[in-house]
């Protein structure tokens, strides 16, 4: 196993200590789920760095960087909507649980036809984990009616919009190899 792996499993790894540390009646939960949560995203963006850098991108790895990506924000967001336990953050964090469903069965789908360049990681995608990654950040930094929680909310709303505007492109990509054609209609 090499250094960009171990990092992509430690991320996994850290998803139930967050959510331990995030029903223990401590006052600085918050802080400590924040930071973890910070520091997993951060490898996100680290482990891919490096293994680029040092040549070191393995089938395994590709595999498990957006496993443990989805893994990461589901959990985390499923926490957020038990705490806050209202439709403001339920909503969002459902449009982003769900387009993350749909978009890795298309990926997987295209890959199987041939066509996973067809939905490739786009700009708008890396924005939108950035977006997501952030907005959860804050929303974990304080419990709900913080100052924190009504910007990460804000945010989150700002990352479900563009959540739909990626989902849209990347069907829209993939719509030519979805539906048949009028030649294998015939």
């Amino acid at each position: 196993m090499n250094f960009p792996t171990f990092l992509t499993l430690l991320r996994i790894l850290v998803i139930p200590l967050l959510v331990a540390i995030y029903y223990l009646p401590w006052e600085s939960k918050y802080l400590i789920c924040a930071f973890l949560f910070g520091a997993a995203a951060l490898t996100d963006w680290l482990d891919g760095y490096l293994a680029r850098r040092w040549n070191q991108m393995t089938p395994f790895g590709a595999f498990l960087d957006p496993v443990a990506d989805k893994l990461m924000v589901a959990v985390a967001l499923g926490v957020l909507i038990e705490a806050h336990a209202g439709w403001m953050m339920t909503f969002p964090a459902l449009v982003i649980i769900g387009r993350e469903m749909v978009i890795s069965a298309l990926r997987e789908w295209m890959a199987e036809v041939g066509k996973s360049a067809s939905v490739a990681v786009s700009w708008l995608g890396k924005l939108k984990t950035t977006f997501q990654m952030i907005s959860i950040f804050l929303l974990l930094l304080g419990p709900p009616g913080h100052l924190f929680s009504w910007l990460g909310l804000g945010l989150l709303y700002l990352a479900a919009l563009l959540t739909l505007w990626s989902m849209y492109l990347y069907l829209k990509a993939a719509i030519p190899h979805l539906l048949p054609s009028k030649d294998d209609q015939s």
